[in-house]
């Protein structure tokens, strides 16, 4: 697994290299002091600046202190064939989080071979960084899906769920009392609420937007719509 937190860039177009020196003490988190890490899994096809907003937020309310991207490399729910390559998806965010001291990233999802699994990629992280907390980054509309997961009692064990609630979501109260028992299974552990503004923006939106020609100037970060731009990425291949 490969941590790293990039530097930052004046010309946003222009290829950003990481910052080695910065991504080893990260990768071995010298010291004894524990450390409150947030896990920030998805699929970033392409990262856009909602994504960060919440990253941003999570870091702020649950005075984490750090974010970790862990862009998916093939995730079970979608087919490798409707994604990026996953080395332009981990490129991305790269770029997009560049600056940011409190935000790194992490190719383990990407450099393994099968399906992604967050169980296993916690068990993984527990295990290369033992002794901290994790807080698995999770938003609302996930809930419903969360009990069909891989593990979800393991995954309680392994972080504190951290659940992100946008203004135009379901209410995690409301949730509370319809949810079925298998999905209160996670309200047992009384996970922390993130509360965000709701920004209307989506990966899928933006890959639509692209294909059609259609501006994502501000709905991304601008290096991430150069690099975009500069690949060719979700270009209509029938055109």
């Amino acid at each position: 697994m490969i941590l790293t937190e990039v530097s930052g860039n004046l010309y946003p177009c222009l290829p950003i290299q990481p910052n080695t020196e910065r991504a080893h003490s990260l990768l071995v988190i010298t010291g004894c002091e524990v450390m409150k890490l947030g896990i920030f899994g998805g699929t970033f096809d392409p990262i856009h600046n909602a994504h960060l907003m919440l990253a941003e937020q999570c870091l702020e309310q649950c005075a984490l202190d750090e974010v970790w991207f862990l862009p998916a490399g093939s995730p079970p729910h979608k087919s490798r064939f409707e994604l990026a390559e996953s080395h332009h998806r981990l490129r991305m965010v790269e770029l997009a989080i560049a600056g940011h001291t409190r935000f790194a990233v992490s190719s383990y999802e990407v450099d393994r071979s099968g399906s992604s699994y967050t169980v296993e990629t916690l068990e993984q992280l527990h295990h290369d960084h033992q002794g901290h907390q994790m807080f698995f980054l999770m938003g609302s509309d996930s809930l419903r899906e969360f009990h069909t997961w891989r593990s979800p009692e393991r995954i309680l064990q392994l972080a504190q769920i951290v659940v992100v609630q946008r203004a135009d979501t379901i209410s995690i109260d409301d949730f509370e009392k319809t949810g079925s028992p298998e999905e209160i299974l996670l309200f047992t552990t009384h996970p922390p609420v993130v509360e965000i503004p709701a920004m209307g923006i989506s990966s899928t939106d933006c890959r639509k937007r692209v294909q059609e020609n259609r501006s994502i100037r501000y709905l991304v970060p601008r290096s991430v719509e150069c690099y975009i731009e500069t690949h060719g990425l979700y270009q209509d291949p029938g055109k």
